[in-house]
């Protein structure tokens, strides 16, 4: 759902634009609450996996592919504004090395694919926490509500920034159905990958699953024939000695995010995806305008001048993770510091 240059209007665009770096400002702040020597080492790693795993189109109908937006996926693993971050990493080195989605369509599509994704998946996330049982399962399936609702949400959300900006003629109605009716679809992959990822974290680590703290299933104890929860410890659990470090898991989540860019990519489906394809059937491209970048030597997820097309897109994915999560990394570890540096001793006040 990257939107070029081209679909919104100058205004539109810029209005988005002001919205995205206000989102952006509010997640800096927002990240140095989530971000702890849990969650920290991995979100570099987490946005890198959403680039990755962006490369795999998979089909949804005759002609149409999607994508993994990631929103969902992100807010869930290492929590709202950090997930709001990670997204809005990918999006701008997509959009500067690898011409996916308008330079001047950054704020669009930052609104859009992190904001939206982010606040309504982990919005209906955390309602549904409260009320499933207190399981891990229950993480899982709420992970997949809300994965599956947070893509035709995106597509709203477009198509709401096309009614107001739009750049051809094209009546709304057609536009929302079209767009809703597909993303449905899509929703539905974004879903599985989601929950099979969350599912396969807290299977393993439920610690390093933000949006699973403290929703660990209490001990039952069985009370006149009937099980009941057991009291609730005051003192904070020991940690497990797996929780010590994450060195395995963050090798195995790269090691896993290169072989998705780098080798799988290359059997993804080569159909254009939901806006795309609702794009030219509605006209909505008639005014798409040619990226800034068009001349990358990455554009197009291939290296320029590599003839072999599985060399070349495979060498790129690999590029692609690997900026990423350099460039994730570099983002947290500023925030995570800064967040020490407002907690440490010598920034506080004792009065006597």
């Amino acid at each position: 759902m990257h939107v070029p240059d081209g679909f919104i209007n100058a205004p539109t665009s810029a209005v988005t634009g002001v919205v995205a770096a206000g989102a952006v400002a509010v997640s800096l702040r927002g990240a140095r609450r989530e971000l702890d020597e849990r969650t920290a080492p991995l979100a570099g790693l987490v946005a890198a996996f959403i680039f990755a795993v962006q490369m795999l189109n998979f089909p949804v109908a005759a002609g149409t592919s999607g994508h993994l937006l990631g929103g969902a996926l992100a807010a869930i693993l290492v929590g709202p504004y950090t997930g709001v971050l990670c997204v809005s990493v990918v999006l701008l080195m997509q959009g500067i090395l690898f011409a996916d989605g308008g330079l001047t369509a950054l704020g669009v599509n930052i609104t859009d694919m992190a904001i939206v994704t982010t606040v309504v998946a982990y919005a209906l996330f955390r309602g549904l926490v409260k009320v499933l049982p207190r399981t891990r399962r229950s993480v899982t399936v709420a992970s997949f509500v809300a994965a599956l609702v947070s893509v035709p949400a995106a597509a709203l959300a477009f198509t709401f920034l096309y009614w107001i900006g739009g750049t051809t003629d094209v009546a709304i109605g057609k536009v929302a159905t079209a767009m809703i009716g597909v993303h449905v679809l899509i929703g539905i992959g974004e879903a599985a990958i989601t929950a099979l990822t969350v599912g396969a974290v807290v299977a393993v680590r439920p610690d390093l699953v933000y949006g699973a703290r403290g929703l660990g299933q209490r001990l039952k104890l069985r009370v006149n024939g009937e099980l009941v929860d057991a009291p609730s410890d005051t003192g904070p659990a020991p940690a497990p000695v797996a929780s010590r470090s994450h060195r395995k898991v963050w090798i195995t989540g790269l090691v896993a995010s290169l072989v998705l860019a780098g080798f799988v990519s290359f059997y993804a489906s080569a159909d254009p995806d939901g806006l795309e394809k609702v794009a030219s059937d509605k006209g909505i491209d008639e005014k798409a305008e040619e990226h800034a970048n068009a001349d990358s030597p990455l554009a197009g997820y291939g290296v320029e001048d590599i003839a072999d097309a599985r060399v070349s897109g495979g060498l790129a994915g690999v590029i692609g993770v690997g900026v990423t999560v350099v460039a994730g990394s570099a983002v947290f570890w500023a925030v995570r510091r800064r967040r020490n540096d407002d907690t440490s001793p010598s920034s506080t006040e004792t009065t006597v």
